[in-house]
């Protein structure tokens, strides 16, 4: 794949992937309980929209036309990009449940987040490994990128979303016991 390709794949595959922590964000506004993830989700939505505008913006300027919509599979249909990057071993707190497994970007993990009874945990649970794909993502995809402005997002990208994830590992730990 020739770097042009890759940076216009890798925001075809990055906007749905935000659109899918934006859609956690948003339950977590109003089903959170704790005020630290609800001020996270305030971060993410807005960092995350934002990044979102900017790639649509550079997309229509660097290729001339819109952003297509994905069609199933999400990041995990990325092919040598993102396949295989959601539940491989080692991902923290209680990773059974992948944010990104099957059913494209969030699928039946939404709908789980939405009825979770303990919905802080599962946000944690869920965004975790949401965002170390993200990061895995934006990793790979800079060390191609033609764009020096798309490759400062990316490594802007790698460096919020590792930090909101050694949080909320540091608040997993605080507040329920566990690694």
């Amino acid at each position: 794949m020739g770097t042009q390709s890759m940076d216009q794949h890798f925001i075809v595959m990055m906007i749905p992937h935000h659109d899918g922590a934006i859609a956690m964000a948003d339950l977590a506004l109003t089903r959170a309980k704790r005020p630290e993830i609800k001020e996270l989700a305030k971060s993410i939505k807005s960092s995350q929209t934002s990044e979102n505008t900017q790639m649509r913006t550079w997309y229509r300027q660097w290729f001339g036309g819109d952003v297509p919509a994905m069609t199933g599979g999400g990041a995990m249909g990325m092919g040598g990009m993102g396949a295989g990057m959601g539940m491989s071993g080692g991902m923290g707190p209680g990773m059974g449940m992948g944010c990104c497994s099957g059913m494209g970007m969030m699928g039946t993990s939404l709908a789980a987040l939405k009825n979770s009874a303990d919905f802080d945990r599962a946000f944690i649970e869920q965004m975790i490994p949401h965002h170390r794909m993200g990061v895995m993502m934006a990793s790979m995809a800079q060390t191609s990128s033609q764009h020096p402005q798309l490759k400062v997002m990316q490594q802007a990208m790698v460096k919020a979303q590792s930090q909101e994830i050694e949080q909320m590992t540091q608040w997993y730990r605080s507040w329920y016991g566990t690694s």
